[in-house]
Parts: C-alpha cells; sequence; structure tokens
C-alpha cells in the first residue's frame, strides 16, 4: 500500500472518530500542531523513529505531550505509534485537513505574484477566487519577480497561469514559428 493511501486510511478513521464526538475541527487543529511539533524537533524525530526505544514509550511520550487534548485524539495518535506510522504524521495532517476542507467547503490556494502583496491586494484576489471557485478559499502568497505581473494560482492540482511571463514565452514561441 502507498504511503498516501496509508495517510489517508488513517485521515478517514479519524475524520470518522471527528464527526461521531463532534471535533472534526479541533481534531485539524490536533493534529497539525502534533505533526507541526515532531516535523521541528531533531529530538522528538529522532526518539520517535529510534528502535530502541519502545513503541509503548513513544506512545506514552506523545500522549503526555497532549493533555488537554481529547482522549479519544490521544488515543488515535497512540495508536498511529503502536502501529509504527509515526513518520506518517504529516502526511495523516495533511490528508486529515482535506477531508475538513471538503466538509466545510472550502479549498487552499497559493497566489504567486510579482512582488510582496498588501493586505488588501490580498483580501480582494482571495475574494475573486472565492467567488469564482464557489467556495471558501484559504490563501497563502509569496513573491517572484519572474512573474513580472499578473499572478500564478495552484488551486489543489491545478495551476492557473496568468501570468505576464506565460504572456511573453507565448508570444515569443509564435514569433519564433512564424
Amino acid at each position: 500500500m502507498s504511503r498516501e493511501a496509508i495517510a489517508r486510511n488513517y485521515a478517514e478513521a479519524l475524520y470518522a472518530l471527528g464527526e461521531r464526538t463532534g471535533d472534526t475541527v479541533a481534531y485539524a487543529g490536533w493534529l497539525g500542531a502534533v505533526a507541526g511539533a515532531v516535523a521541528a524537533s531533531p529530538r522528538a524525530q529522532a526518539v520517535l523513529m529510534s528502535p530502541r526505544v519502545t513503541k509503548a514509550a513513544k506512545a506514552g511520550l506523545l500522549v503526555r505531550t497532549l493533555a488537554g487534548a481529547p482522549a479519544e485524539f490521544a488515543r488515535f495518535i497512540a495508536a498511529v505509534v503502536k502501529r509504527g506510522r509515526q513518520d506518517q504524521l504529516e502526511p495523516i495532517a495533511a490528508a486529515y485537513e482535506a477531508l475538513v476542507d471538503d466538509k466545510l467547503n472550502r479549498v487552499r490556494a497559493h497566489v504567486v505574484l510579482a512582488r510582496e502583496a498588501d493586505a488588501a491586494t490580498r483580501k480582494q484576489v482571495t475574494a475573486a477566487l472565492a467567488e469564482a471557485l464557489g467556495k471558501e478559499v484559504i490563501s497563502t502568497f509569496s513573491a517572484d519577480p519572474e512573474v513580472l505581473g499578473g499572478a500564478v494560482v495552484r488551486v489543489g492540482g491545478r495551476l492557473y497561469d496568468g501570468s505576464i511571463r506565460r504572456r511573453v514565452v507565448a508570444l515569443r514561441r509564435q514569433l519564433l514559428a512564424r
């Protein structure tokens, strides 16, 4: 089974649990925090990946750090570790986030502009994307001077390239083809 399929299976199990308990959105925050903390800490990674530390000890360590988390969520994390899938926390979190986004009718978009966007531009672009897509849009922005102008937007697996760079390249190809 592929890593994505494994992560998706765990995410779907947690999602079903979240739906049953009414904590679907809260679990997304907890899972993102756990995955981010493990990814940011080389020491935590070393402990969680060490064959010298028992799975029970690894699970106990994570559960103790989740003192304020719902008990069901802590048991889920313990089950992930006991099954040796602690290296899958980030992909599980990403798959879970996608499930929650789908439930809440929202999408995530990454927008690349030629220069850093101010707050008004961010708001305007996000509103235009929400109107075009018919969903709530959670957008992130970055700058790339090579875009020259316009925008390049990635929503899921789709890329919308409205940049001046793309137009210049297309014009160049057209002129060279003559």
